[in-house]
């Protein structure tokens, strides 16, 4: 298995240079998705959820109301940390279930927002950072989701900075241009991925 961690700041692209490879034959293991099934209902995950922030943080119909939840750790590092220790844990172990089940010859693309924030340390073979200048992602947010300028400002500042996850990567792919040149420039990449996979 070839191994590709695919990371980048809040509305860099991230999504759309996974989709253009999954397009091309990689198998995209998305570490949001995981982070969802690590506390869903019913699982050890949400009760640890609720026994450290109560039963608040709940919808009616007993899931997680993910808006309440991020509503209480957004601007509080202790319990964001305290969250975090009782998620990602569960989506690195999440993940390493998902390999074993691939094969062997699999191009894995695990995409994971907060690589470095969260230390993530499985055995990649390259990571990738897509990555925008700070004004280009707010006024992506503010115009795809729309978040308020202030809200656009905050969710990026609460992510490492480009220099870190710059500092983390092999490679880097520029989306401060037209999405078709990002395309381009991730199916560049992509070729020399499936050379280097090759060769393992």
């Amino acid at each position: 298995m070839y191994l590709v961690g695919l990371t980048g700041g809040i509305a860099a692209g991230k999504s759309a240079v996974a989709a253009r490879w999954v397009e091309l034959g990689a198998v995209e293991i998305d570490a949001d998705v995981l982070a969802r099934e690590a506390v869903a209902e019913g699982t050890q995950g949400l009760r640890e959820v609720i026994g450290e922030f109560s039963s608040d943080v709940l919808l009616p119909d007993g899931t997680l109301d993910r808006a309440a939840l991020a509503a209480v750790v957004f601007n509080d590092p202790t319990k964001r940390e305290r969250l975090e220790a009782i998620v990602h844990p569960r989506v690195r172990m999440l993940a390493e279930q998902r390999f074993e089940q691939l094969p062997k010859e699999s191009i894995v693309v695990y995409t994971v927002p907060l690589l470095v924030e969260a230390g993530v340390s499985l055995p990649f073979d390259k990571v990738v950072t897509v990555e925008a200048p700070e004004h280009v992602r707010i006024d992506r947010l503010i115009e795809t989701r729309g978040l308020s300028q202030a809200d656009a400002v905050a969710r990026i500042k609460n992510q490492t900075s480009p220099t870190e996850r710059a500092n983390r990567a092999d490679a880097i792919l520029n989306s401060n241009q037209s999405l078709q040149l990002l395309l381009k420039d991730a199916e560049a990449l992509w070729k020399q991925i499936v050379r280097e996979a090759s060769e393992k």
